[in-house]
């Protein structure tokens, strides 16, 4: 047997057993990095119902990856990218030049005259998936062991302060972004001379709970609110419950209203990108965008970057 394979059996024993009576160790992977493995979750389910197809999400993984010295013209509602230019030229324009230019996109690709150009910077200095990959291990075993799907650790730490301790406009802070309110009603301490959401661990414990106290079963109600058939390892379910870890379910049942009747979760979160209703705007429509990209992107990393990457559920298979 290869070193590389024993390797990887000996990393993802603990997981299989741990999680013997879930699917998660199917998505759990080994990643060989020199001597090390790392045991993350793999984006076999995103590639499976073709997520990563879409333009939305690949949209985003361009914004991932491009310098903020850059920005991106791009359609709105499609997220169609018009032309690259950078920085600096776009914003060296007027008010007057660059309706213009937004106009002229419109004139050309035969668009409304209300349709939206998003002019959208690049953002490679904050999604820095190197310096937050070595936390995605902690994070999957950490959701694990309290029993909640670990998709959401990986998701959540790739996403909302990558590789970065710092807080955000409106008060979150810590790896998994949690606010004051919410941190100290998953049993955080947080006040002026103590705030645990710093720490690893209370953090994953804080954000863990409110996922499977609130934020899952308000999504699988909505869901089922909405005609639909829940499988809480699906992809389009576990993006409406990040959306409601987001913006809150008050805001997904208003926007879910809002779109109405739909076929499918996977027609269900593509109208929620392009759909605004309550306080879900922009930024929210954008999350679960982010979440796909994040994954994606963080898959073609590993392919580049690992030496080797095995299947956890298939580690005792014969070498």
């Amino acid at each position: 047997m290869k070193r590389k394979t024993l390797l990887a059996i000996l990393a993802c024993m603990p997981f299989i057993a741990s999680a013997q009576n879930s699917c998660w160790e199917k998505e759990m992977i080994a990643v060989t990095e020199g001597t090390s493995e790392h045991i993350i979750m793999g984006d076999a389910g995103i590639e499976a119902a073709r997520w990563d197809q879409l333009q939305h999400p690949k949209f985003w993984q361009q914004i991932m990856i491009l310098s903020p010295d850059s920005v991106l013209i791009n359609v709105g509602v499609t997220r169609q990218i018009i032309a690259k230019m950078s920085n600096k030229d776009w914003h060296a324009q007027t008010e007057a030049q660059k309706t213009i230019f937004k106009d002229s996109v419109r004139t050309l690709f035969g668009l409304n005259a209300d349709e939206k150009i998003n002019v959208t910077t690049g953002k490679n200095d904050f999604y820095r998936f190197d310096l937050v990959f070595e936390s995605l291990p902690k994070g999957v075993s950490a959701f694990e062991g309290f029993g909640v799907d670990p998709w959401y650790a990986q998701s959540i730490l790739l996403i909302e302060s990558p590789g970065r301790m710092q807080k955000s406009s409106v008060g979150a802070y810590g790896p998994f972004q949690l606010m004051p309110a919410v941190a100290r009603s998953m049993g955080l301490t947080v006040n002026r001379s103590v705030d645990e959401r710093k720490d690893f661990m209370r953090s994953a414990y804080a954000a863990s709970q409110l996922l499977k106290r609130i934020c899952i079963p308000s999504a699988k109600g909505i869901a089922e609110g909405a005609g639909l058939v829940v499988d809480e390892q699906s992809i389009w379910f576990r993006l409406l419950t990040m959306h409601v870890y987001h913006a809150g379910a008050l805001n997904v049942k208003a926007v879910v209203n809002a779109i109405g009747p739909v076929a499918s979760g996977e027609e269900l979160i593509q109208k929620m990108w392009v759909t605004s209703a309550g306080s879900f705007g922009n930024c929210s429509q954008n999350y679960s965008q982010l979440a796909l990209a994040a994954h994606i992107q963080l898959n073609q990393m590993i392919s580049l970057k690992a030496s080797a990457v095995y299947q956890c559920s298939e580690a005792f298979a014969a070498d």
